[in-house]
C-alpha cells in the first residue's frame, strides 16, 4: 500500500519504549506514523507541518500542557479524531476528557484488537461530525464508503484505505459492485454506481453513461461518443452527453 492512501496517525507519548512498541504496531497494521511527540509543543508543530487523519495521545505527558491540553490545541487548529491511551482512570481526569469529544478512551495497556476497533470508530465518529455524513455499509457489513472533506475512506480487509479524492480517475460499475480507479490503483466495493454517487459529493464526478462516472479534471480528449482519460475509452452515453458537456463548458 503507498504510503498518500494509508492513514495518518500522529503519536504522542513519552515513554520511549512505548512510544516504538505502539509506532511499530500501527506500522504492521498498515497504518504510517507520521511523527511521535514526547511534549503538546512538538505535537502542535508536526501537526502543522504534516497530513494527520488521527491522533493517539497519552493524557500523562512531560511538558507544560498534559495530553488534553495538547489535544485542545491541537483541534483550534482543525478538527482531527483523536484517541486517548492512558492509565488514568479518575472521574476528574475522564469529565476533562471528555471536554474534548475523543472518539475513544482506552486504558494502558491497550490491546491492539481494541485499538484497531478504536481507530476505526474514530474515523466513522469524525464523519459522523462533518455535515453532511457520507457513509454507505454494504448488506454484509464488510466494506464501508466515508468521505471527510476531500477525502474518501474505503474499509477494506478491515481497516479504512484513504483516498483523495482529485486522484480519483473514474467509476465502473459491475450490476451491483462499482470499481474505484485512481491515479495508483483500483478498488472493488459491493456498492452500486448510484449509490456512490449520490453520496460523493463532487461537482466534477460526473456520470457519462449508466455504467460510468468520470472526473473531468482527468479528461484528455472527447468526441460524440468516448471520452479519454489515459489509455481507458470511455463510452459517452446520448443521454448523458448534454449533461456532461454543461459541466465541462462550465467549468
Amino acid at each position: 500500500m503507498k504510503t498518500a492512501e494509508r492513514m495518518h496517525i500522529l503519536v504522542v507519548e513519552d515513554e520511549p519504549i512505548l512510544a516504538m512498541d505502539l509506532s511499530d504496531s500501527l506500522e504492521e497494521e498498515g497504518y504510517c506514523v507520521v511523527g511521535v511527540a514526547t511534549n503538546g509543543h512538538k505535537a502542535l508543530d508536526l501537526f502543522r507541518t504534516r497530513p494527520v487523519d488521527l491522533v493517539l495521545c497519552d493524557i500523562m505527558i512531560k511538558g507544560d500542557w498534559d495530553g488534553i491540553e495538547t489535544v485542545r490545541h491541537l483541534t483550534a487548529e482543525r478538527p482531527v479524531p483523536v484517541i486517548y491511551l492512558t492509565a488514568l482512570t479518575d472521574s476528574d481526569t475522564l469529565e476533562r476528557a471528555k471536554q474534548t469529544y475523543p472518539a475513544a478512551y482506552l486504558n494502558k495497556p491497550y490491546q491492539l484488537p481494541s485499538l484497531r476497533t478504536a481507530i476505526e470508530l474514530a474515523i466513522h465518529n469524525a464523519t459522523m461530525r462533518t455535515p453532511p455524513p457520507a457513509a454507505e455499509r454494504d448488506g454484509t457489513g464488510r466494506e464501508t464508503l466515508l468521505q471527510i472533506n476531500n477525502y474518501l475512506y474505503i474499509k477494506q480487509n478491515y481497516q479504512f484505505i484513504r483516498i483523495d479524492m482529485n486522484d480519483l480517475l473514474y467509476l465502473e460499475a459491475d450490476n451491483t459492485y462499482t470499481k474505484l480507479v485512481t491515479t495508483g490503483r483500483k478498488y472493488i466495493l459491493r456498492l452500486t454506481l448510484s449509490s456512490i454517487l449520490e453520496r460523493i459529493s463532487q461537482p466534477w464526478l460526473v456520470r457519462i453513461h449508466r455504467s460510468y462516472a468520470i472526473n473531468i479534471n482527468s479528461v484528455e480528449s472527447f468526441n460524440d461518443v468516448e471520452v479519454s482519460i489515459g489509455p481507458q475509452l470511455i463510452p459517452l452515453s446520448r443521454s448523458c452527453k448534454d449533461d456532461f458537456m454543461r459541466h465541462f463548458l462550465h467549468r
